[in-house]
């Protein structure tokens, strides 16, 4: 086992086994390391976070690969975090994007995780965001946080995200329809990967065409046709993240969207820690067994029976 202090030091050091332990700590929910990232919470906030989010079969994978190939073109350290589906029967990530990217994983100035999403939905696993803390510490430069891509309920990358990079590909025309319900508007740059094939041009001019009926929004996000595979575009699309950036910090946007999500971020772990608490107390007795059975027989209503566990916190 690795000493706290030597994983401190060498953390800050940036050495890659401990990084690839003090994320395991966090996702394992020990208690050490949160005390230790407390201790070390000034080295954060230094690493920019782009959350590459889209529907499945987009190609967020190779973005992401070839994305972190330009970064390290410009002496860059990058961190990713791939978010997979979490297996039913055994817990672990499915696909596992580290095995997609085996060569980033030689290369000691880029550390990559999959995480699986334990039952969190949202997109994210219930984890990221002390990895990505650890990864601050680590000394990244930029942060890729690459989402499971199930649709629209993939909208938690915004509360971790500085910039938000949707991949769509062409003739995805039912995932176009989805994104118009709600989480176009999450999108701060879109790339139309796979722009080789047929109907690029189509899907650009239905994501111009969505654009142009938001009209409340005081940045237009940047559209942008690529592909992973041909490793086209990948410098411009790169650059347009940057060009977000600056936008947001000559604004002071990023203070503002960093301010929001630590709001968001201490509302969820004092809604996560009063869960524990009442779950505890529930597991101690029998109560909510009792109060279930008393609600369906409609000698108690749901509200009263909410009423009395909170009663049992005080």
């Amino acid at each position: 086992m690795v000493h706290k202090l030597d994983l401190e030091d060498k953390l800050i050091m940036g050495d890659k086994r401990a990084c690839a332990r003090a994320i395991t700590m966090v996702e394992n929910g020990d208690k050490e390391i949160f005390d230790m990232i407390k201790k070390l919470y000034k080295y954060t906030g230094r690493a920019y976070i782009v959350g590459i989010t889209g529907p499945p079969g987009s190609g967020k994978s190779t973005v992401t690969d070839k994305l972190t190939k330009e970064l390290r073109k410009r002496k860059k350290k990058v961190g990713i975090i791939a978010i997979d589906p979490t297996s039913p029967f055994t817990g672990g990530a499915i696909l596992g994007d580290r095995i997609r990217m085996n060569d980033l994983a030689l290369d000691k100035e880029v550390f990559i995780r999959s995480m699986g999403t334990r039952g969190s939905l949202g997109g994210l696993s219930k984890a990221t965001q002390g990895a990505v803390k650890i990864l601050d510490i680590f000394g990244t430069d930029y942060i890729f946080i690459e989402t499971v891509g199930v649709g629209q309920s993939e909208i938690d990358i915004v509360k971790l995200a500085d910039t938000v990079l949707m991949v769509m590909a062409p003739n995805m025309g039912d995932d176009i329809q989805a994104i118009k319900a709600g989480i176009v508007e999450i999108a701060d740059i879109f790339a139309i990967n796979k722009s080789d094939l047929d109907g690029a041009d189509k899907t650009e001019l239905e994501i111009q065409m969505m654009l142009d009926l938001n009209d409340k929004k005081d940045y237009r996000p940047f559209v942008l046709k690529v592909s992973g595979v041909r490793n086209e575009g990948m410098d411009i699309l790169l650059d347009k993240i940057i060009e977000h950036r600056k936008y947001l910090e000559s604004t002071n946007k990023l203070k503002d969207i960093r301010v929001r999500n630590a709001k968001l971020e201490i509302l969820k772990l004092v809604e996560d820690e009063l869960m524990s608490s009442v779950m505890k107390t529930i597991k101690n007795n029998s109560i909510l067994e009792e109060l279930a059975e008393k609600v369906v027989l409609r000698n108690l209503d749901p509200y009263t029976g909410r009423d009395k566990i909170i009663e049992l916190l005080k």
